[in-house]
Formats: C-alpha cells, sequence, structure tokens
C-alpha cells in the first residue's frame, strides 16, 4: 500500500495513470490526417468539370420545362379557348355601367349591331352591344351569396343548402345552353353565335335575379314582384333585340323581314330563348323570399 501510494508512481499524488487527452497530436494522428488530405482536397479538374455539366443540366431542364409549358397550352386551348375567353373579359367600369342600365332599361337603346374592325367583334369595353363573360360571372357569384343571405335571414342556412342552390342554378344553365344548341342544329340557323356567347346571353338574367332578391329583402315580398316583373319584362326586351339580329342574320342584312318557313322557325326560336329567361328567373328566386 504505501509503495502504491508512493510519489514516484504519479505525479500529483492522485493521478494513477497518465493523461494524455491533452498531449499534441502523436505519429498516428498525423498519420490519418495525411490520409484523409488528398480525399478532401479533391482532384484539380473536378472543379472544372462540374461547372460545365450543371449548367449542361440546367439548360436541359429548361428547355424540358419550355416544350412541357408549349404542349399544355396547346392541349387546353383545344379544349378550352383561352385567347377567345380574353375577350370576353375585355370590360372596364364604363361599359359595366352601360351595360348594367342596358340590362335593367333597354327600351330607349337603338342601334344594337355588334361593331367590327377588320371582320373582327370589338372588345366589349368599345362597345355596349358586345356580349361578355364578366358581368354573367359576376352575376352568378353575387346571387349565390344573395341566396345565402336570404337563407340566413330566415334561418334556414347552411353549407349543404347553399351548395345545392349554386349547383343548381348551374346545372340549369348548362341545361339552358344544351338545349339552344340543340335547338339551332335543328333548325339549321347559319349564325356566328357561337356557345361562349349562349352562355353570356344565358348569364345576363341573373342581373334581374339579384334586383329582384334584393328588392325581397328589402321591402318584402311585394317589392320582389315587382322588381321581378321588370326586369323579366326588360330581358325579355334585351333577349329579342340582340338574338334576332344573331339567328336572323340574313334578314337583318337586307334590312327586311323575309317570310318563310325556316325563317318563321327563327323568329319562333328566338322568341322562346327570351321567354325562357323570366321562366329560370322565377324559379332560381321564389323560394328565396318569404
Amino acid at each position: 500500500m504505501r509503495l502504491r501510494n508512493s510519489p514516484g508512481d504519479s505525479p500529483d499524488g492522485s493521478q494513477l495513470f497518465e493523461d494524455t487527452s491533452r498531449a499534441g497530436p502523436g505519429p498516428q494522428a498525423g498519420y490519418r490526417n495525411q490520409q484523409a488530405g488528398p480525399q478532401t482536397a479533391g482532384f484539380p479538374g473536378q472543379t472544372l468539370l462540374s461547372e460545365p455539366m450543371s449548367n449542361l443540366a440546367m439548360a436541359y431542364g429548361s428547355s424540358l420545362a419550355s416544350q412541357g409549358r408549349e404542349m399544355v397550352d396547346k392541349n387546353l386551348d383545344r379544349f378550352i379557348p383561352i385567347s377567345k375567353l380574353k375577350y370576353y373579359f375585355a370590360v372596364d367600369t364604363v361599359y359595366v355601367g352601360k351595360k348594367l342600365g342596358l340590362l335593367v332599361f333597354p327600351y330607349m337603346h337603338e342601334n344594337w349591331e355588334v361593331s367590327y374592325q377588320q371582320d373582327t367583334p370589338v372588345a366589349p369595353r368599345f362597345d355596349v352591344n358586345a356580349p361578355d363573360l364578366y358581368i354573367p360571372t359576376m352575376g352568378f357569384i353575387t346571387y349565390i351569396l344573395v341566396a345565402g343571405l336570404a337563407l340566413g335571414t330566415q334561418s334556414r342556412f347552411s353549407p349543404e343548402l347553399l351548395g345545392v342552390q349554386a349547383s343548381s342554378a348551374l346545372v340549369w344553365l348548362i341545361m339552358e345552353v344544351l338545349v339552344v344548341l340543340l335547338s339551332l342544329y335543328l333548325v339549321t340557323v347559319n349564325t356566328d353565335l357561337t356557345t361562349i356567347d349562349l352562355l353570356a346571353f344565358a348569364g345576363y338574367k341573373y342581373v334581374g335575379m339579384i334586383v329582384g332578391l334584393v328588392a325581397g329583402l328589402l321591402f318584402g315580398k311585394p317589392a320582389y314582384y315587382l322588381s321581378l316583373l321588370w326586369c323579366c319584362a326588360a330581358i325579355f326586351v334585351f333577349m329579342i333585340r340582340t338574338l334576332r339580329l344573331k339567328l336572323l342574320s340574313e334578314a337583318a342584312a337586307e334590312g327586311k323581314l323575309v317570310r318563310g318557313a325556316r325563317n318563321q322557325l327563327r323568329m319562333y326560336l328566338t322568341m322562346a330563348i327570351a321567354a325562357a329567361q323570366p321562366i329560370f328567373m322565377y324559379w332560381l328566386t321564389f323560394h328565396l323570399v318569404r
């Protein structure tokens, strides 16, 4: 025991083994550093080769992205004419104000022909007679919001009921456009009306529906019926005077009514499309006012 605790065995008298943690790097550590040195340093030409490869990969990726974007645009334009849709949304505040006034009070308007520039109809913001999709789209969204407000004032609001209201209005709109397209095909009418034009004309009735619902919410059911009756008469006159130039293009070009069985069918079709608007307006709003 006296020999084990003797001061000659340890420098400080209490340490049994020598502490080598604070010692300098030995030959083994130096050997390890020498082995790791060439690996971490890398080859001199490696950086020179990595930069051209990365640039080539970036160029190849950008070319693939541009080709994919062009392919998507071509296929999307085949089914959804984006370029044509831009025309129907080319509106401004002045056009929207004039168009809303024309939809509510069309009796004093005289010129109903769409203006053309080099065989191309001008943008809606330059011609109040041109059809657009801005007012029908905003009208549909506003109609759904006002319908939700009407249901809320009657303590009948629920997300499911509002969804049913929106989906039913959209289904009726699509069915109306499909029936008109089928009727035009059966009557063999040569017209420049497109499917988007029919969708725009069918969506104008939401303006009168909104007026009727707001009047009913503010002043009661009599105000709803009076305002809806006015808007129904206004949309009927608007549709007659607008579609007459589209469906009776041959007669309109000559400036007179061409008598005949085919022309009578076209006139009946115009009257039917115009008369269907008040029916849809009443059908989609009468249950929202109590």
